[in-house]
């Protein structure tokens, strides 16, 4: 849920550094911010949500520790997108190939790259089309597929580089396809 959008730009310019400084400064908030550098304020998500998003996040661990072919984060990594956004999606994974190209210190702080997938959760809160807008920036900064989960309607958008949306109705599993090989998740976990 978006608690507010803030325009700093009247006043400051804020680096990266002072961006993630910023979050830093502020645990208890989390923090995402637009190619305009306009940051939204978000609040954090309730119970059934985030039980959801841990279940998800758990599936996507499992899997990964198996196949060893990269690294998975949760909702609470920021990552520096190539059109200077910072996002955060409810679940990421980047191949250890691309992962390992990165410096120690671009590790350490908010890892200057689009990750390979990504999934958002809809809260109850959330808006859709806010959320369709994000999964088409990460597909602009190469994230090669992405899963928009709306709970409420039982549907699943699949983003993927260079095809269209793909709308699935209470689909009972999504596959990994070619991004996250051998990995499916049971909806049932969802839903």
């Amino acid at each position: 849920m978006i608690l507010s959008t803030l325009d700093l730009k009247p006043i400051i310019d804020l680096t990266d550094e002072q961006f993630y400084q910023l979050c830093r400064a502020n645990p208890d908030l989390k923090f995402e911010r637009n190619t305009d550098g306009k940051i939204t304020v978000m609040s954090p998500t309730g119970g059934e949500t985030g039980n959801r998003n841990f279940e998800i996040g758990t599936e996507f661990g499992i899997w990964n520790r198996q196949a060893k072919l990269g690294v998975c984060f949760d909702s609470s990594t920021c990552f520096k997108l190539p059109n200077g956004a910072n996002r955060s999606p409810d679940v990421a994974w980047i191949a250890q190939d691309r992962w390992d190209t990165l410096t120690p210190q671009q590790k350490e702080i908010f890892p200057p790259i689009a990750p390979d997938f990504v999934l958002e959760l809809m809260s109850p809160t959330d808006a859709l089309e806010a959320t369709q807008a994000k999964l088409h920036e990460y597909l602009e900064n190469g994230v090669k597929l992405g899963w928009l989960i709306n709970r409420k309607t039982r549907r699943v958008e699949i983003y993927r580089l260079g095809q269209p949306v793909e709308v699935l109705d209470n689909p009972s599993q999504l596959f990994g396809e070619d991004v996250l090989p051998g990995f499916v998740l049971d909806l049932a976990i969802v839903w």
